[in-house]
């Protein structure tokens, strides 16, 4: 057990440094280093082994992306070598391997990292612009990157420049009961336009005895879905993001308006505080909703495809075709989203990188592009529906399910993601307490106060933007 603990401080504490830049930061990349080499080894790193964590991903990889890249290669008179660097871990401990993978000479070639942590590797030099990796020409003369929306490429952005392709994407919206709807009138292709109307459709919802009216997660008890599926779309809808400018939102207007329309949905009594406090409240949420007990849910996709599916949900809806209505999740007024629009979303999502150190960066570049084409896309999902980085497997994979169909063409366009940050960890859990605080009796003013005080002990007065 020593042993086993003296080599995880040692791995946390060299990851510290990696992320900081302490071991030295890459230096500017020859982009042709390699480029006509005949004979080439090439490795593929991410967080899926075969059997266990990401199996679908492991299996793309060893058995179609392999053997049809290698082909293509010898076709081209290179013989390509490509191994499978797979792991199956957490993902603190994933995070951990790659960033002192970064900082040698044995690192993958092409590395899966989750969108989050893109700017953290960024500025610790670890990750760098595959304009210097590869060279601004061939990487703009990519065809791909007019089929990902450029709010989708945004995951794989950082300071506006690009380091990777987006790996797939999902998007954020209002589920609702259709059945319950129609009790108290209202319609089936129900699409609230501001905040508003949300809480007037939860106020008739109210009449129903047993039913939830709205379901906005909230509280520490539910981690990081508290920020992503309820704070930062609300917050979006204000016209603000969580990082803007290089500062943290503290106690800002726009924090408060967040903190407002939960004081209405909980002070209201239109959600239901106890399933925000339990350990395993979400998880409940989502079996009420499938028992017609929950009038809407603030979620992403995978909750129609993944809980309530009729065949492999974890709280299936024998009717969810019929019974589940979806709306996109509006600004708080119209047009007083981010850049002045009239609904918003939240998306998460992973990105392939090329390691600096790579010793054929051409080639890895060409296995990237070959990892994100439209062939490989369709070949990754394994015949399951679901939403792509790319709108021409889009088209073709989800035609025949429209909720998915409708993420692709309507929400992600206009979605955004979390700042690929390091400290955004700790501001997400400040925002968690801040709704607790507010199901616990707190004014929003109270509230966003006492988050700002946190967040400014947490980050440092001079990361955040004070109300």
């Amino acid at each position: 057990m020593r042993v086993r603990r003296t080599l995880a401080l040692t791995v946390a504490a060299v990851t510290t440094m990696a992320l900081a830049g302490c071991l030295g930061q890459q230096q500017e990349s020859d982009s042709d280093r390699n480029a006509d080499a005949k004979d080439v080894t090439l490795t593929v790193t991410a967080n899926a082994v075969a059997g266990g964590k990401n199996e679908l991903t492991a299996k793309w990889v060893t058995d179609w992306v392999i053997p049809e890249f290698t082909k293509q290669q010898k076709d081209k008179g290179v013989n390509v070598t490509v191994k499978w660097d797979g792991v199956g871990v957490d993902d603190a401990d994933y995070k951990a391997k790659i960033a002192l993978d970064f900082n040698t000479d044995i690192g993958g070639d092409v590395i899966e990292i989750d969108g989050i942590w893109l700017g953290e590797f960024a500025q610790g030099g670890q990750v760098r612009p595959l304009d210097d990796v590869v060279g601004k020409d061939k990487v703009d003369g990519w065809d791909g990157w007019g089929e990902i929306p450029d709010a989708v490429q945004a995951v794989a952005e950082f300071e506006n420049k690009r380091y990777g392709i987006p790996v797939g994407t999902d998007g954020r919206v209002i589920f609702f009961n259709k059945k319950l709807f129609a009790q108290v009138g209202l319609p089936a292709d129900w699409q609230p336009t501001s905040w508003e109307e949300i809480t007037a459709a939860a106020v008739s919802l109210k009449s129903l005895p047993g039913v939830t009216p709205i379901q906005l997660n909230a509280g520490t008890a539910m981690t990081e879905a508290t920020t992503m599926q309820g704070v930062l779309p609300l917050l979006a809808g204000t016209g603000a993001e969580i990082n803007q400018d290089g500062k943290w939102q503290g106690a800002t207007e726009n924090v408060k308006q967040v903190l407002d329309f939960y004081q209405q949905v909980y002070g209201g009594k239109l959600g239901d505080p106890l399933l925000a406090q339990e350990a395993k409240g979400r998880d409940k949420s989502f079996e009420l909703f499938s028992q017609n007990k929950v009038g809407m849910l603030f979620e992403s996709d995978y909750f129609w495809r993944s809980v309530v599916d009729p065949t492999v949900g974890v709280a299936k809806m024998a009717d969810r075709d019929a019974a589940v209505g979806w709306a996109k999740i509006p600004a708080m007024n119209p047009g007083s989203g981010v850049g002045g629009q009239d609904f918003v979303s939240m998306s998460g999502g992973s990105v392939r990188v090329i390691n600096p150190n790579s010793k054929y960066p051409q080639q890895a570049w060409e296995l990237l592009r070959f990892m994100n084409s439209a062939e490989a896309t369709k070949a990754r999902l394994g015949g399951t529906a679901q939403v792509t980085q790319r709108q021409d497997v889009n088209e073709e994979v989800l035609k025949s399910d429209p909720m998915l169909s409708f993420i692709a063409e309507e929400v992600l366009p206009i979605t955004r993601f979390r700042p690929g940050l390091a400290d955004y960890p700790k501001v997400s859990s400040a925002m968690q307490q801040a709704t607790a605080d507010i199901i616990a009796g707190k004014s929003s003013d109270e509230a966003a106060s006492a988050y700002q005080d946190a967040l400014i002990k947490e980050v440092g007065e001079d990361k955040v933007a004070r109300g």
